[in-house]
């Protein structure tokens, strides 16, 4: 018979040794690395020691892989594979920036600024104020357009980013952000304890951002608006329907008229001056002012409008055909915002339920996911890509713990039901 060999046991240490080596081995030839460099652009020099975070877009904004910036501002990331998108975060000085790392992506640059409370150069170009009314109630969009140009550039970051005030009596009901670039992502206005007085906890980077609120207030036929500016504002516009009046103070002058709205601009408000201008009777923003605006048709009606200076929208703000019209660049913002207010508005009337002055980010977004859909004139794949960056805003909200499951579902259960449609019509 013959004898059975059995290993000895230094002999089983061994194997089980060499085949930790080979899986090790196996699993360095299958990840990828993603390597980078951090750069602070106010000092211009690499920035050590931030926290650097790869998140993998696929798993729901799921943390793949962390690690800090050396002495030199580089870093490493490992990830298991290299199939699917990912994000690289880095965070400077409590402020977070953002490179998207798609499939294949092997090197990122981030670029980063230091932060301060007040930053020198922070100034507003566009307070643009959308009015409507009907049934008893005032439907209103605002949207704040500010540009950092400071010098060396900065972030302005602190719980009080950017203040704003509202009428007496207005709630809100959803609110937008965008950083330089970026696309919109929910931002809620925060009380500051200040009758009527609210503050946005959003990173002003250098370039330009934009805020935009919308809200409602009870309307018995005509209402007194006093927006006060903050920050040395370029130009306050007031638009509304034909049909509505407008009595201003001198500071204001007619802008012209365009797609049934009336437009009334003033020019240089210094910081904390307090305007004044009413207005009275009922409208509906026409529908084929919205087709045209989102179709950016209204800039070529526009120019036959602006035969002479301070006849085009926005009243003297620059004719079409010579520069470009101011206001042509936010019109996605105005209408886009004005269609989020509207059934946000219809939300708050079928549940019936209590509203604070400032919602949840979430109900922002699980509103405006429907609201854009009907619009005609939209391309699909530009609305697709909208609402994929809606989604990751989404995803990284409740990453960080900031809205709830309930909150979370409601949310991308819109959002998906949009993107479906979208991929539908891009099919198509």
């Amino acid at each position: 018979m013959s004898q059975l060999l059995i290993p000895s046991r230094s002999t089983v240490v061994r194997s089980v040794r060499l085949c930790g080596v080979l899986l090790c081995f196996i699993a360095s030839c299958l990840a990828v690395n993603i390597t980078g460099s951090v750069t602070n652009k106010t000092l211009d020099k690499p920035s050590a020691g931030d926290d650097v975070v790869l998140l993998k877009l696929s798993e729901g904004m799921q943390e793949a892989a962390r690690t800090k910036a050396d002495g030199q501002g580089k870093f490493t990331l490992a990830i298991p594979d290299d199939s699917g998108q990912h994000l690289v975060r880095v965070t400077h000085q409590g402020v977070n920036y953002f490179k998207p790392a798609p499939a294949g992506t092997t090197s990122v640059q981030v670029d980063v600024y230091d932060a301060s409370k007040q930053v020198q150069g922070v100034s507003g170009r566009a307070d643009i104020i959308r009015v409507q009314a009907d049934g008893g109630q005032m439907q209103v969009t605002e949207l704040f357009v500010l540009q950092n140009a400071s010098k060396p550039p900065r972030t302005q970051m602190s719980d009080k980013s950017f203040e704003f005030t509202l009428p007496q009596g207005a709630v809100v009901e959803g609110s937008l952000a965008a950083g330089p670039g970026g696309m919109p992502v929910n931002s809620a206005p925060v009380p500051t304890g200040d009758k009527n007085h609210y503050a946005y906890v959003f990173p002003i980077r250098p370039g330009e951002t934009k805020f935009q609120v919308g809200y409602h207030l009870p309307y018995t036929g005509s209402f007194s608006f006093l927006p006060q500016a903050s920050t040395p504002m370029d130009d306050i516009v007031v638009m509304l329907p034909k049909s509505m009046q407008f009595k201003g103070a001198a500071d204001f002058a007619a802008g012209g008229e365009e797609k049934g709205l009336s437009i009334f601009v003033a020019h240089n408000i210094a910081a904390g001056r307090q305007l004044s201008f009413s207005v009275s009777g009922t409208g509906q923003i026409p529908r084929d002012a919205q087709d045209a605006d989102v179709n950016g048709e209204g800039q070529q009606s526009a120019s036959g409008a602006a035969g002479a200076p301070g006849q085009g929208p926005g009243g003297g703000l620059g004719r079409p055909e010579e520069t470009p019209d101011p206001l042509h660049a936010y019109r996605w913002w105005i209408i886009g915002g004005l269609a989020a207010a509207l059934v946000l508005g219809a939300i708050v009337v079928v549940n019936q339920k209590p509203r604070t002055a400032a919602i949840s980010a979430t109900n922002t977004s699980a509103a405006i996911a429907p609201s854009i859909k009907p619009l005609p004139g939209i391309r699909s794949r530009n609305l697709l890509d909208a609402m994929k960056e809606e989604l990751f805003q989404l995803e990284t909200d409740r990453l960080e713990g900031k809205i709830s499951d309930a909150d979370y579902q409601q949310a991308k259960a819109a959002l998906d039901v949009t993107i479906r449609r979208a991929i539908a019509r891009t099919k198509a």
